[in-house]
């Protein structure tokens, strides 16, 4: 299957699934017990390691490089949800990330956490065992706090992004099936 260069291994008799369009950059790898939905993407040298529990990740996603998304033992499973924004070195674990959501560069996501729809954890932050973004929040620091609502005008622009990226992607598997 070309998906773009990226290495996809079965743990345990489990090989992870995808959706079309999918595109898994050089050096990514995909591990185990998850299913990636249509139009996502997994960048340069990310690691996706659904071994000891499962990881779902939705619809027009995206994993920006050097990001690690992991689980934990038969207790969190991570959910990430429809057009996604993770950021370059962010580190995703055993949580849930729901549709439209945002995750800065650099940041921490921990066990039980949950960011809702449209919410925002700032660039560098640390989001402590089971916190809870709502809807439309940013967070900010480490460990994270509230800051303030996002406006709808910032709403709108970070729902921009996942689109960009899904086409973005979709550039590359077409240079990758050329090739």
């Amino acid at each position: 299957m070309d998906i773009g260069g990226g290495t996809l291994h079965a743990y345990r008799g489990t090989v992870p699934t995808l959706g079309r369009d999918v595109f898994i950059a050089p050096g990514a790898q995909v591990i185990g017990d998850v299913s990636i939905g249509d139009r996502s993407s997994i960048w340069f040298n990310c690691v996706v390691r659904g071994d000891v529990n499962r990881i779902r990740i939705g619809t027009g996603s995206n994993i920006q490089d050097g990001s690690v998304v992991h689980v934990t033992h038969d207790r969190w499973e991570t959910v990430i949800g429809d057009h996604v924004l993770i950021g370059h070195m962010a580190m995703i674990h055993g949580c849930t990330i729901e549709d439209h959501a945002f995750v800065g560069l650099g940041a921490v996501v921990m066990d039980g956490c949950v960011i809702e729809s449209d919410g925002m954890l700032a660039a560098g932050a640390l989001l402590p065992p089971g916190k809870r973004i709502g809807r439309g929040e940013l967070w900010v620091g480490r460990p994270a706090r509230l800051a303030r609502r996002l406006g709808d005008d910032e709403i709108a622009k970070q729902r921009m992004g996942a689109p960009y990226y899904a086409e973005l992607a979709g550039e590359y598997l077409r240079a990758a099936r050329t090739r």
